[in-house]
């Protein structure tokens, strides 16, 4: 087995700032009565706070510091959000301490190699706007170390964890805090300085389970990891950093949020039809937008274009504070057949455009309508699934609403008919004509019939 651990050691920083690149100072603190600084940003570490400094001395410091309560449930909620997106890699998925764990040894020659892998990991994570510490190892004991300890290495044989992890503080093994700090005390404050020491009297001292946590680290104890189970629907929300009204802050974290979606939709082979993106206000009510598509898609850059379209078309009533994206409809893609020579795209993703940029009652389709006169054989529906089938005949490319009179016979050249149309006696609108395909001297071809019951010709269409 191989593992990779997707460590993110300033979670409690990023649930805030992920949304956006250009942030004034920023700090998180802790729950306490006096809170204290966990985490801050470049600018305000630039302007000397420190995680462990007090909050009130870090404000003294730094007036234009935003504070930040640190918000436990978030760090949870991005964490299952990466864990769905990661689906897309492989299905062995645990969650850790700040962290995810993926079982990869059975699924990444899917992708060509181990580093093709982890580069399309490292390439995600990076879009969806995470700082993260990156490191494969053959036990997820020994992933989470290496990853926890910023040591972003790739141990694909178990014989090489001992070397791996011996210079690694012996902390990061997550054993009692008691027993490491004397270890400590005692000089022992490397994983490999403890490995030395005689097992039963590490285990006489400290308990049978520091013992177990090595043999763990080192594969030779099993180490079951509780599984992830993604959720069935897709909705996540994302906290923008300061209110916006700016549509390209909001397409920016928004762009986070899509590609969350697509990784979410890769894990299930299916593609997004209809999506709803929630703008949420201080004191007014929420903006719904909605998306929908004419086939199923999960190309993110399509969606963020989509995306771009609708909103410039939103009125915002007041700034927005918070983005929330939801899936409403999705459904199952076809298999891609690849060849040497591909198919041009068909004209899905321009109508998809246009119902963005222009709205969905901007657009209409055509379906046949059960009469033979032409100009009554077509009408208007929205519907996506109605029959549109060619007729039996050839039909002109353009037809015009109403047949346009001609008169006498036109100096033109029948090439084809003449095809016989009559009806409409019962609705008082009845016709009886004789259609020919008529030829000019500049090759144009048009579709025109005689009126049987006078004589008289008119055009009724225009050939391509």
């Amino acid at each position: 087995m191989l593992w990779t651990c997707l460590h993110f050691p300033n979670l409690p920083l990023q649930v805030f700032c992920r949304a956006s690149t250009t942030l004034s100072p920023l700090a998180v603190t802790s729950a306490a009565a006096q809170p204290s600084i966990l985490a801050c940003n470049r600018k305000a570490a630039a302007a000397g706070i420190m995680p462990g400094m007090r909050a009130s001395a870090a404000q003294a410091l730094c007036a234009a510091l935003q504070l930040k309560a640190r918000d436990e449930k978030a760090e949870a909620a991005s964490l299952s959000s990466i864990a769905a997106w990661a689906g897309q890699f492989t299905p062995t998925i645990s969650l850790g301490a700040q962290a995810v764990l993926l079982e990869i040894g059975g699924c990444f020659r899917l992708f060509g190699s181990l580093e093709n892998l982890l580069k399309k990991i490292c390439y995600g994570l990076t879009e969806l706007g995470y700082e993260f510490v990156i490191a494969s190892a053959a036990t997820p004991r020994a992933a989470s170390i290496l990853a926890r300890a910023r040591t972003p290495l790739t141990v694909t044989e178990a014989d090489a964890l001992p070397t791996a992890l011996s210079p690694l503080p012996l902390a990061l093994l997550g054993y009692s805090p008691d027993a490491i700090s004397d270890l400590a005390q005692a000089g022992i404050r490397s994983i490999g300085a403890c490995l030395a020491l005689p097992r039963d009297a590490v285990a006489r001292r400290y308990g049978q389970g520091l013992l177990d946590e090595f043999d763990r680290a080192l594969g030779l104890l099993p180490d079951p990891q509780p599984p992830f189970t993604a959720p069935s629907r897709f909705e996540t929300e994302l906290e923008l950093p300061a209110p916006v009204e700016d549509a390209e802050v909001l397409l920016f974290a928004l762009r986070r949020l899509v590609f969350e979606l697509a990784g979410w939709l890769r894990a299930r082979n299916a593609g997004v039809t209809r999506l709803r993106l929630a703008l949420k206000h201080h004191d007014v009510p929420v903006t719904e937008v909605t998306l929908d598509l004419t086939i199923p898609s999960r190309d993110a850059d399509h969606l963020l274009a989509l995306w771009r379209e609708r909103l410039a078309r939103v009125s915002l009533p007041q700034r927005v504070e918070a983005i929330a994206l939801a899936v409403e409809e999705i459904a199952e893609l076809a298999p891609t057949n690849f060849s040497l020579f591909p198919e041009t795209p068909d004209g899905a993703a321009l109508l998809d455009r246009l119902r963005a940029r222009l709205g969905d009652q901007a657009l209409c389709r055509l379906r046949l309508h059960a009469d033979h006169r032409p100009e009554l054989a077509w009408r208007e529906t929205d519907r996506e699934n109605d029959s549109i089938c060619p007729p039996a005949n050839q039909r002109p490319l353009w037809l015009l609403d109403e047949p346009r009179r001609l008169g006498e016979r036109p100096a033109l050249d029948l090439v084809a008919g003449p095809e016989r149309i009559e009806g409409g006696w019962w609705d008082g609108h009845d016709v009886a004509r004789d259609y020919f395909v008529a030829s000019d001297s500049h090759g144009s071809r048009f579709w025109i019939f005689m009126n049987r019951a006078n004589g008289e010709w008119f055009l009724q269409g225009i050939c391509g």
